[in-house]
């Protein structure tokens, strides 16, 4: 296995399951020997992004901050998984090029699910809230968000259960040996 660091970058719709997915996730690696950070859109908002809006600037700035602070924990060997909508694929490039290739890997997981069953699960109300126009800029509803055009993982969150999900982040990390297999 390698003691590479690397960066998950998980990145879908509100409601995708990107936190789900990561929440699950963190045992399992821990369980495998990796140190694992989690950087929650909602939480890193509250605390190092208080203040920003929901601007294009104010989403870029946000995502920035996110992607320098997973680069930070990769290059020093852990992982840095990231669950935050990033709606622009032009500054998850950018966040991609900010991890060096030979101390980390930035790993992008599109958590792909319909608009449909994101606005059907809406367990925050927001997509009911965005259409009744009280939210501006919502990601689906009234603001773009541009698929990933070549992530290394896609999960289908619609249709697949969230072991699939997982099992297919684990299968591809074992594969780039960043985590071990699982031991029976």
């Amino acid at each position: 296995m390698s003691d590479k660091g690397f960066v998950l970058w998980f990145t879908g719709l509100s409601g995708a399951g990107k936190s789900t997915l990561a929440e699950c996730l963190v045992p399992v690696l821990q369980e495998r020997g990796r140190n694992v950070e989690v950087l929650d859109g909602d939480v890193v908002r509250t605390n190092l992004s208080k203040g920003l809006g929901f601007s294009k600037e104010d989403r870029d700035t946000n995502v920035r901050r996110i992607g320098f602070v997973a680069n930070l924990v990769a290059r020093n060997g852990a992982c840095a998984i990231t669950a935050a909508i990033s709606p622009y694929e032009a500054v998850r490039k950018e966040c991609r090029e900010m991890v060096d290739p030979n101390r980390a890997e930035f790993i992008e997981v599109f958590v792909e699910a319909p608009l449909a069953v994101v606005e059907e699960r809406d367990t925050k109300g927001l997509y009911k809230k965005a259409r009744a126009g009280e939210i501006k800029n919502f990601t689906g509803v009234s603001d773009p968000y541009e698929a990933p055009s070549s992530a290394e993982i896609v999960v289908h969150t619609g249709d697949e259960s969230i072991e699939e999900s997982v099992g297919k982040i684990l299968s591809y990390l074992e594969a780039r040996q960043l985590v071990p297999g699982a031991t029976v």
